[in-house]
């Protein structure tokens, strides 16, 4: 298409993004007008053509915008607005006057149905997520265009997936974190998912969940709406909104709901949004407040691919890149090629790579994009990279720099043509020359260079003669008595017509900055390169763990038990490993006990720590037995991002007869202390999570005494470098044996300041008195 003169979108990023924008309006303004058009064909018996001269006229005759007009008869069709009835005036289509289309049963044409301004806004968001190219563009719009001034949070769009399973296909309002641990649903979903598969209708929880069952959401007493999403009469998936806080769903707020979860269903043919690899990386990256994109640079890859951009990048770019093409040459044409040399070298020298703009030069010309400024790439893995900018400079900042530059500055001025080289009196003390000694011009300086500068000079100097423009870099001068001095050199050419015949600029010595900078830049680059990799991480993860896992001193609400569970890091770089506890009373009065360990350290395996602790929360709420809990947390983990593997152990504990029935997946055994014996209770030989799929797993039976004290842990407790895992077991049953008679909360502290593991890998330990 072509812009006319007055249309013709400013130039730069900002006039790009403008113009991406009225684009996507006008798309959706048509798709909405077509829409309208295709209702009044099929109630007019007209053809497409009539029905939209019409719709033209009866915006006329209505005193409404088309495009408003196209929303009351889209929303009146789907029996979504409680506006009123309004008769079109005299003369126009459908007031019984001369019809304005020749249709046969045009005089029986529906009178116009007028919209609320929210409903349409409404049926606007419904028209733009129709439109969108992904799952997760579609609830974007939904949710900002239609559910947000409803006050909803966020949204999630599941799709019906083989075998009876819920795959999580796009969301807008949550944490990519969160959007991992819910990527999946078992066939023992939540009962609240289970109720709207089965049933085919909505349910409407206005202030949580119920006590125990576990839903996405900001908090357990927030609002939720649960619908189901039909397609051709068929439920394809489902949709859950959810709220800050209670809200009261009355009839209004509902039709609105439904109506725009309608769209929903029809949305779900769209490619899903692809999930981030690292979703607690991406959080951070949209936490920040400036530009921020997250690269990926597989060793096979020439090319550079973005994978996320957060909304400050996606504003500054004039857009986000279509998912089939976003590689780093699409999105960044102009600068693709230094911006990957500098991911390359980030991930090469594992350092933070720094410029202060790119393009590195000035001159940007009408209609390209403005520069990167103050742009920093940092590495993230052996395939990644972060690359952080700004759009605009601060002012305070470079007058800063510009007075700091003036200190122990020199000028000079040399002759290409036979003339004199001419120095400042400052130049003199700088290169430590008596005033009596002739200058040295710039082409003289190789001998006081010190060698490995010596091609930083050869390419100031073709710059300067060859290139005719100016250029500075920073030389190590090695002047009398060996000192060493680091300076600036700063050059501008001196043309006559087309020829270099001087050459004029200034020296700065900044031998000490460059000591200081160099300190700085040691200190810089491991607060950057390692703590905004790993310290970040370290914070972020901490949080995590301390969320996920936290501490249970004291559990004293559970029947005839008295619990106390810790969990201890692995390492100071990691802060979080895959180890889980859980103890969780049941609506049926059971209560839930579990320790779970997901292979591996870090941020990678608390994903899949969360998604399996979060599932079997919600399975444990069906009454089944553990063994049929281990077999679908089994099959959770074979469809969990990632693949990960675990052991775990499951048991549940009836306090009616004091007995406990657990089911083991390739976990260490169960200690039973009683009456200062310690006994390891031998587990049943099956299989980890993750290993083979439909795997039936075994269960035993346990009659546990009052005064029983039950040890549930995970290998960091016992594990050793060089001795058997029996020695560690046995050194666990003797301290026990020891600890016989304290609280539990004193022996989990105990237990753990005498554990033997030395493997680095964390531990937890729950602690189960029989009362």
């Amino acid at each position: 298409m072509t812009t006319s003169a007055a249309e013709a979108p400013e130039p730069g990023t900002p006039g790009l993004a403008a113009e991406n924008r009225r684009l996507r309006a006008e798309f959706t303004r048509r798709h909405l007008i077509d829409l309208a058009t295709g209702v009044l064909a099929a109630q007019l018996n007209a053809s497409p053509a009539d029905a939209a001269e019409h719709l033209d006229s009866l915006s006329h005759a209505t005193g409404l915008g088309v495009e408003d007009l196209a929303a009351d008869i889209v929303n009146g069709v789907a029996g979504l607005t409680a506006g009123g009835t309004r008769a079109a005036p005299s003369g126009a289509p459908g007031s019984g006057a001369t019809s304005l289309v020749s249709a046969p049963d045009r005089s029986a044409a529906p009178p116009v149905v007028f919209s609320t301004p929210d409903e349409r806004r409404a049926r606007r968001a419904a028209a733009a997520a129709e439109t969108m190219d992904t799952v997760g563009e579609a609830a974007q719009e939904l949710l900002e265009g239609g559910l947000a001034p409803l006050g909803a949070q966020s949204l999630w769009l599941w799709r019906c997936d083989a075998p009876g399973c819920l795959r999580l296909a796009g969301h807008a309002g949550a944490g990519a974190a969160e959007a991992a641990a819910w990527r999946w649903i078992p066939p023992a979903a939540p009962a609240a998912f289970r109720s709207v598969l089965s049933d085919g209708t909505a349910v409407w929880l206005e202030s949580g969940p119920e006590d125990g069952e576990v839903l996405p959401g900001p908090g357990p007493h927030a609002a939720r709406a649960l619908l189901p999403l039909r397609l051709r009469g068929t439920t394809v998936g489902l949709a859950l909104i959810a709220w800050p806080g209670p809200v009261t769903f009355d009839d209004g707020l509902r039709r609105a709901l439904v109506g725009l979860t309608e769209v929903a269903g029809t949305v779900l043919d769209a490619a899903d949004a692809p999930p981030p690899v690292t979703p607690v990386l991406v959080d951070v990256l949209d936490a920040l407040v400036h530009p921020a994109m997250l690269l990926k640079v597989a060793p096979t890859t020439a090319q550079p691919t973005v994978e996320h951009l957060n909304e400050f990048a996606v504003a500054a770019l004039g857009g986000a890149p279509p998912a089939e093409n976003r590689a780093l040459s699409f999105v960044l044409p102009q600068i693709h090629a230094d911006l990957a040399h500098l991911v390359r070298r980030a991930q090469r020298t594992a350092r933070t790579q720094r410029v202060a703009r790119l393009p590195a030069s000035a001159d940007t010309g009408p209609g390209e994009p403005a520069p990167l400024l103050d742009v920093r790439v940092l590495p993230a893995g052996a395939e990644r990279a972060v690359v952080l900018w700004h759009g605009t400079t601060d002012t305070g900042l470079a007058s800063e720099r510009a007075v700091s530059r003036l200190q122990s500055v020199a000028l000079f001025q040399d002759s290409l043509t036979g003339g004199d080289t001419v120095w400042s009196e400052q130049a003199y003390a700088l290169f430590g020359r008596a005033r009596d000694e002739p200058p040295v011009p710039l082409l003289g300086l190789r001998g006081l260079v010190h060698p490995e500068d010596g091609e930083a000079l050869t390419e100031l100097l073709r710059t300067l003669v060859e290139r005719r423009t100016g250029s500075q870099t920073v030389l190590r001068l090695v002047l009398g008595d060996r000192i060493v001095r680091h300076v600036r050199v700063a050059a501008e050419p001196l043309l006559d017509g087309g020829s270099v015949i001087g050459v004029a600029g200034v020296y700065q010595d900044v031998s000490a900055s460059r000591r200081t900078e160099a300190a700085l830049t040691a200190t810089f680059d491991q607060l950057t390169a390692v703590r905004t990799q790993a310290e970040l991480r370290h914070q972020l993860a901490l949080q995590l763990q301390q969320a996920i896992v936290p501490e249970v001193p004291d559990l004293q609400d559970l029947p005839g038990l008295v619990v106390a569970a810790r969990y201890r890091p692995a390492a100071e770089e990691y802060r979080v490993g895959g180890d889980w506890y859980d103890v969780q009373p049941l609506p049926s009065g059971k209560v839930l006990m579990a320790v779970g360990d997901v292979a591996g350290h870090g941020i990678d395996s608390v994903t899949g720590m969360v998604a399996l602790r979060n599932a079997q929360r919600g399975l444990a709420c069906t009454g089944d037995s553990p063994r049929r809990l281990m077999e679908w947390l089994n099959e959770m983990t074979l469809r969990t991002s990632g693949h990960p593997t675990a052991t775990a152990v499951c048991a549940l504990y009836d306090p009616e007869d004091r007995s406990l029935v657990w089911s083991s997946a390739g976990h260490l055994p169960l200690l039973l202390l009683r009456d200062g014996v310690a006994r390891l209770l031998e587990p049943p030989h099956d299989v980890l999570l993750g290993a083979v799929p439909s795997y039936a797993y075994q269960e035993r039976r346990t009659a546990l005494r009052p005064g029983d004290t039950l040890l549930l842990y995970t290998d960091g407790l016992v594990e050793r470098r060089h001795d058997g895992l029996d020695h560690g077991l046995a050194q666990l049953a003797t301290t026990a044996e020891q600890l016989s008679g304290l609280p539990p909360d004193q022996q989990v502290e105990r237990l753990l300041g005498a554990a033997t593991g030395d493997t680095d890998d964390d531990t937890s330990i729950v602690a189960v008195l029989v009362q």
